[in-house]
Order: structure tokens, then C-alpha cells, then sequence
């Protein structure tokens, strides 16, 4: 049967994100340590269960909200916005969206035309690539994080890879996969080279309640006018499944935005959103702090044994493997830890890092968490002989 060929932009997009070995967690007979994909053992705080949120409290709850987002999840993102940057923010700026992923697509989609080149810190969170790609644009690696050492070196990392097509940089502070983050001073001067530039910025903020040794900083603060800033509730709050996130930017960005989610999603779950709300108003703030101070906890006893930096930030750690492969290179160690039920996601689904491993530390409760870090150490040991 003759049929067109599927949309070849696609080509370039894997199926697998994290690991091509996760199938085999389910089988694995024994303890498993599941920490190739970033989310948290905890519970949401007891107001913000999505059980809770019944029709006698909001009546209408079944029905679509505003395309932009519901008016009180707007305005509480408004507020919070106005409290925690400083920089001026009107509804017009804010789009509801499903989690960061949808958010961040959007607003690639916004900002991106065809053959246009985003600059990209790496190692990077993998799907971001992939939406630059899906908006027939060109990611373009930065590698970042193992080579600047100062804001001269930050911005000459990016000068040196931004060419004619370039229109914006992704910057993701605390940082995922490395947890750190990226210092304010090094921060001002890559927003001032972005400026001179002409370039958008797009901030991928989720972890921005998940900063350690460091207070965050919002780069709308330094660049509201080219700052595309993304947040979500599913890291932070434990709201992973509740697929509530938004954006915040210049109103014309937005605009665009608006039209890719109206036409891709058209609204955000009723429910989802009046559990943002219910964040945004304090309701999760003792969860939160009781939570941060559990994650920082467990990722420096993670770091500590395995002989790593403590993570500055955010729920990872990245991990240089590269003296314990044979020669079946990061596959054959990937496959060793398998068979100790440890899951872990390869470095190359974040950028040229072929000797790399990321783990989340919070995915599975503190005591769990260290015994699979205890096997990892083992899996470490046994493979330097």
C-alpha cells in the first residue's frame, strides 16, 4: 500500500528520553531504585490532594476554564510574580500550562521560526532539544557547566557558539542533570551579552524552591522584557501527575504562546489549577520548607558516598563514570546496575556525555534512596577492580 512518508523533522527525535533499559524495572525481582526520571517519594500537602477538590467548593469545576488559565490562578501568579521578582506583571503576561514541558513548548513554538538556532547550556534537560526540533529550529549544545569557571567564561561560552540564526539562549538554574547553580553575577552578565545581542531568554526555573547554598535568582528580575520564565507546581509541590505548570514573559510573547496552547491543549485541568491556586496562597509553604530540608539531606548523604560534590541545587546528581567502563562502554555499566535494580539515566540524553549518569536522589524515600546509592557505590567499586 503506498502511503506519505511520516513528517521527517521526527527523525531526529528518539522515543526513549531517559533509558532504554527502564522495561526491565518491573521484572527485576528484589528492591529497585527507579532514578532515572526526576520526581519525588513524598505526598502532596494535605490541602492539595486533588481528592479534595470537590464541585460543592467550586462549582463549575467540570467545565473548561479560560483559555489562559483559570482568572484566580492568574491573578495568584500575578501576585507571586510581582513578590518574588520584582519586575511588573500583568495577566496578559501569565499562560497556564500542562507542566513545565507543555510551558516551555509553547513558548519555543513562540519564539522560534524555522531554521533558527537556540543556544542550549549543557549538559541540558533532554526535552528541550527536542521542542526547539519540533519547531523546525536547531539546538545548538553549549557545553557550560565543565567549563566556566567565571561570568567572563560564561559568556564567551555562549559567543562562541551563537552565529546569525541564533534568537535565544535556554538557561536552567538549579540545574538539571548537575545541580548546581549558575551564580547571580554570572547570571547578570550572560543577560547583559543577551541584550546586547538581541536574544530572547528562555528560564527554565522548576527547581526554583529547591536551591541549597544559594538564594534563586529569577532572571525576570534582570530581563523582563526578553525573559520567558517557566514554573511549574510538579517538583516543588509533589504534583508531578496533576500536569499543572505556567509561563511568565513579555505580553506579545505570550500572545503567540497563547495561540499554541489554545490550539494544542485549550485549557489546563479545572482541578489542577484550583490546587495551584491553593499553592500560591501559602497552603503547601511548612510542606515545602519540611520537603527541601529532607531532599538537601538525602543528596549530600548521596554525594558523600558516592565521593561527589553535594548538590548546590534542585534533585540530581551527575556523575562521571568514565574510568569504570569496559569495553562495553556506558551501556555495559548501565546494564550491570540493572541487574542490581538500580535505573539510572545515561549521560548522553544530556548532551555529548558518553562517560555520564544522572540519578535522581528524591524518587524514592530517604532509606530506599541510600541502599540503592550503597549498590551503585558497589557497582562503582567492582567495575575500577
Amino acid at each position: 500500500m503506498n502511503l506519505p512518508v511520516l513528517a521527517r523533522h521526527l527523525d531526529a527525535i528518539g522515543g526513549s528520553v531517559y533509558s532504554k533499559l527502564a522495561h526491565r524495572l518491573a521484572a527485576h525481582e528484589g528492591e529497585v531504585y527507579p532514578f532515572h526520571v526526576g520526581d519525588t517519594w513524598l505526598q502532596p500537602a494535605d490541602d492539595c490532594w486533588l481528592e479534595k477538590v470537590t464541585v460543592a467548593q467550586h462549582p463549575g469545576m467540570h467545565h473548561y476554564t479560560g483559555t489562559r488559565g483559570l482568572p484566580q490562578l492568574v491573578d495568584a501568579i500575578v501576585r507571586a510574580q510581582v513578590r518574588l521578582t520584582g519586575a511588573a506583571t500583568q495577566p496578559s503576561q501569565v499562560l497556564v500550562t500542562a507542566g513545565a514541558t507543555h510551558g516551555l513548548a509553547t513558548a519555543v513554538q513562540a519564539l522560534v521560526n524555522p531554521g533558527d538556532e537556540v543556544l542550549i547550556l549543557a549538559p541540558f534537560w533532554p526535552l528541550i532539544a527536542n521542542h526547539v526540533r519540533l519547531a523546525h529550529g536547531s539546538p545548538v549544545s553549549v557545553p557550560f557547566f565543565d567549563r566556566a569557571t567565571d561570568p567572563g567564561s560564561a559568556v564567551a561560552a555562549l559567543r562562541d557558539h551563537r552565529t546569525d540564526r541564533t534568537v535565544a539562549v535556554y538557561i536552567n538554574t538549579p540545574h538539571n542533570p548537575t545541580g548546581r547553580i549558575i551564580p547571580k553575577a554570572w547570571l547578570e552578565a550572560m543577560v547583559d551579552w543577551a541584550r546586547s545581542n538581541g536574544l530572547w531568554i528562555l528560564a527554565d526555573e522548576v527547581y526554583e524552591h529547591h536551591s541549597y547554598t544559594a538564594p534563586h535568582t529569577y532572571l525576570r528580575s534582570l530581563a523582563p522584557e526578553r525573559t520567558v520564565a517557566v514554573h511549574s507546581f510538579s517538583k516543588a509541590f509533589g504534583m508531578a501527575g496533576n500536569r499543572c505548570g505556567y509561563i511568565v514573559g513579555p505580553p506579545a510573547v505570550l500572545e503567540a504562546a497563547h495561540k499554541v496552547g489554545l490550539n494544542t491543549l485549550y485549557s489546563v485541568t479545572t482541578a489542577s489549577q484550583w490546587v495551584g491556586v491553593q499553592v500560591l496562597e501559602g497552603r503547601a509553604n511548612e510542606w515545602l520548607a519540611a520537603s527541601r530540608r529532607l531532599y538537601q539531606a538525602v543528596g549530600n548523604q548521596a554525594a558523600d558516598l558516592l565521593g561527589v560534590p553535594r548538590p548546590e541545587g534542585g534533585t540530581f546528581l551527575f556523575l562521571d563514570v568514565g574510568d569504570c567502563l569496559d569495553n562495553r562502554g556506558l551501556g555495559g555499566f548501565l546494564e550491570d546496575c540493572v541487574d542490581r535494580g538500580l535505573f539510572i539515566a545515561p549521560g548522553p540524553s544530556f548532551g555529548s556525555y558518553p562517560h555520564h549518569v544522572r540519578l535522581c536522589f528524591t524518587a524514592t524515600p530517604p532509606e530506599v534512596t541510600l541502599r540503592g546509592i550503597a549498590v551503585l557505590a558497589e557497582v562503582i567499586s567492582a567495575s575500577r577492580g
